[in-house]
């Protein structure tokens, strides 16, 4: 009667230190020595029901809804739970360990549920692997013996109950959801080290990422499980089959509280197009580790166009362009690295600088006609070193790229650099779609992956299955198109005499966006996480010179357009047609780095202004964008070819000397143009 009013009385969690209590004889052996439940907690402690210690947390954890009551939410970053080594019971010839995990993710590397912490090869770690593997380990003879599973044994956002059970120079055994996974006979007994404390959730020390492709340029981190844990226990007796399968049933498990984890949603309000300072958001846990105010990243929106183009620290602030179905197209920055006995740091790029430190992103226009947005950068290493520092002043390489946007959805870059700055290796230009968390290559971009043209209208579809080819290096291409699966395609247009390398789609990287691991580049085995899933095509385009500065540009955009009007849209660019003014005002040519025509008044009063573009088939007028410095009116009224526009964009920009006035005029022929403008009061 006793025994039922208390199990009436107390959840099964503490049911078995109860029935020791009673009956010693019948039911010690299968009480656990320690628990881990996450009910109680005091003072930043987790209270243990039996025994009452409390094991310290670290980091940023929060409680969660576990498989009974509740759980411990860990971040992946920071989070972990210390047992104190004094209080930590020494597992004889007999151990069984059992846990509930639910990951969001999947570690950088081995992480414990559960380990010693010790530096010598003494104790037991049962751990989660980089594929969802399971790993049950015990230290015999100074050497640990594993009793591994298959990888994606542990699923992302389902819960999964893990058993291990030892017995000493008999066998270890490991159970997944009730259900023997592997057992292996060992020899010999486990070596346990002295008051040494446990970690539960983490590493115990700082430890390499899994997969890395260059070793020399990855340094050793702290990283943890991102989930939940829950009902972790530790016996000190060989519990059989049966008991397992038991306690796995006895709990109804639902869907953990994990959402897949996706790249940042930006929701549109304001209206037509614009440039916006805002805070993207990614992962709450991610999130939190950025010591950033409101607003440290910008949006911009394009007129009649879902597609945004995003300025993140996620991308180290490199520009993503994002179609209406969230596929991500992103960029490489300049990059450098060592030659020969001097490569000892890895790649020298932005997507090494993990904190944005020696990246940063600001506005200089946002009006209707156009956007101008600056991102400053120094290649870094993953090591946290800046590239060439000079040994007298401590300058390095730095790299400043405009960005020029239009409302049309289209963009031009430009990268500017100082000479003498970069060294002898050098790549400049690098396409990198970005895959979602669980996503595949295949998901994101058709067989024939990319388009590549020259503007003679000669054009080649390069599929996934393309192996390098000795003529696929290094042709004359000038225009590029990434086949999504979206109805809005990434592209770019460089100027003539870019030479354009085309090569096969290896399988992905996860080092970039998002990881915060220090390694340069890490191959992608699961989709657990963002990835880019390529490094072609890459050009070498043409490069201008001017004083002490050295500078390439290109025209980037998404659109719906087939690569016919790409070709159009890039002739009308990269030949642009010749342009004659009446009036006050004086042409300064056509700047390609800017993708607009520069004019200047020649009095304070201009008057109206007539310009005429001699468009053709060879250079057709497409969106035409005209600048006219020192304007210093209000606006303009716009005819083109003798009749009102209303449709063209207008925006004034003031600066110390003077105010310029940008128009964008969304027409689009082959023949001759002729635009008048007058001031507006």
């Amino acid at each position: 009667m006793l025994l039922t009013m208390m199990i009436r009385k107390c959840d099964m969690r503490r049911f078995w230190f109860w029935l020791c209590l009673l009956t010693p004889s019948m039911a010690m052996a299968q009480a656990p020595v320690m628990t881990w439940d996450f009910e109680t907690v005091q003072e930043n402690r987790f209270i243990e029901p039996a025994s009452q210690i409390g094991d310290v947390i670290e980091g940023y954890w929060e409680l969660a809804e576990g498989v009974h009551g509740k759980g411990l939410r860990l971040d992946g970053y920071t989070a972990r739970v210390i047992r104190e080594g004094n209080d930590a019971p020494r597992p004889g010839s007999e151990m069984t360990i059992q846990a509930w995990v639910a990951l969001g993710e999947y570690p950088l590397n081995w992480c414990p549920v559960i380990a010693t912490d010790s530096e010598l090869d003494e104790g037991y770690r049962l751990l989660v692997g980089p594929y969802g593997q399971v790993s049950f380990q015990v230290a015999i003879d100074e050497q640990w013996i594993t009793c591994a599973s298959a990888s994606e044994t542990v699923p992302l956002r389902q819960w999964t109950h893990i058993a291990a059970v030892y017995q000493a120079s008999e066998s270890m055994t490991l159970y997944i959801n009730g259900q023997k996974a592997f057992e292996m006979p060992i020899r010999g007994a486990m070596t346990f080290p002295k008051k040494t404390n446990l970690v539960l959730g983490m590493v115990a020390s700082p430890a390499r990422p899994s997969d890395t492709i260059r070793t020399w340029g990855t340094l050793k981190d702290y990283f943890g499980l991102a989930g939940i844990l829950d009902e972790i226990k530790v016996f000190d007796a060989v519990l059989g089959a049966d008991r397992i399968r038991q306690d796995f049933s006895q709990y109804q498990v639902g869907a953990p509280d994990i959402a897949p984890r996706r790249l940042p949603t930006v929701q549109r309000n304001a209206e037509g197009f614009g440039a916006f300072y805002t805070k993207l958001e990614y992962d709450p846990a991610w999130d939190r580790l950025w010591r950033v105010d409101a607003d440290p990243d910008i949006a911009v929106f394009f007129d009649n166009s879902p597609v945004k183009l995003l300025f993140w620290r996620g991308v180290r602030y490199g520009p993503a362009w994002v179609s209406e179905n969230e596929n991500w197209m992103t960029d490489q920055s300049l990059e450098t690295w060592g030659v020969g006995a001097n490569d000892t740091e890895g790649c020298f790029e932005h997507m090494q600088d993990r904190h944005c430190r020696f990246s940063h992103v600001r506005m200089i226009e946002s009006h209707e006609a156009r956007a101008v947005i600056h991102w400053r950068y120094a290649p870094v290493s993953a090591h946290g070193n800046t590239w060439m520092p000079d040994p007298k002043t401590g300058w390095e390489c730095w790299v400043d790229e405009y960005y020029t946007i239009y409302p049309d959805g289209a963009a031009i870059r430009k990268v500017s650099w100082n000479k003498g700055s970069t060294g002898r290796a050098l790549q400049l230009q690098e396409s990198l779609p970005v895959t979602q968390p669980g996503q595949s290559n295949e998901e994101l971009l058709e067989n024939h992956y990319v388009t590549v043209a020259d503007y003679e209208y000669n054009m080649r579809d390069v599929s996934v299955d393309l192996r390098r080819q000795p003529d696929d290096w290094e042709k004359f291409y000038t225009v590029q198109r990434f086949n999504f699966k979206s109805q809005n395609k990434p592209f770019i247009c460089f100027e003539p005499g870019n030479r354009m390398m085309v090569r096969h789609v290896p399988d992905g990287y996860n080092h970039f966006p998002v990881n915060q691991a220090r390694c340069d580049g890490r191959w992608r085995k699961t989709l657990d996480r963002p990835s880019h899933t390529t490094s072609s095509p890459c050009s070498n385009p043409v490069i201008h010179e001017e004083g002490e500065r050295l500078s390439w540009y290109a025209l980037y955009g998404m659109n719906a357009m087939e690569m016919e009007g790409l070709i159009r849209l890039g002739r009308s660019w990269a030949f642009a047609p010749e342009l004659t003014t009446k009036g006050a005002v004086v042409s300064k040519g056509y700047d390609r780095s800017e993708r607009c025509y520069e004019l200047e008044a020649l009095s304070a009063n201009p008057g109206p202004i007539e310009i005429q573009l001699a468009g053709s088939k060879e250079s057709p007028v497409i969106h035409p964008a005209l600048k006219i410095k020192n304007w210093n009116a209000k606006g303009a009224r716009v005819l083109v070819n003798g009749e009102a526009f209303s449709d063209c964009k207008i925006g004034v920009h003031r600066q110390l000397n003077g105010t310029d006035l940008i128009v964008f005029i969304p027409i689009n022929t082959s023949d001759p143009v002729t635009i008048t403008l007058a001031p507006e009061a």
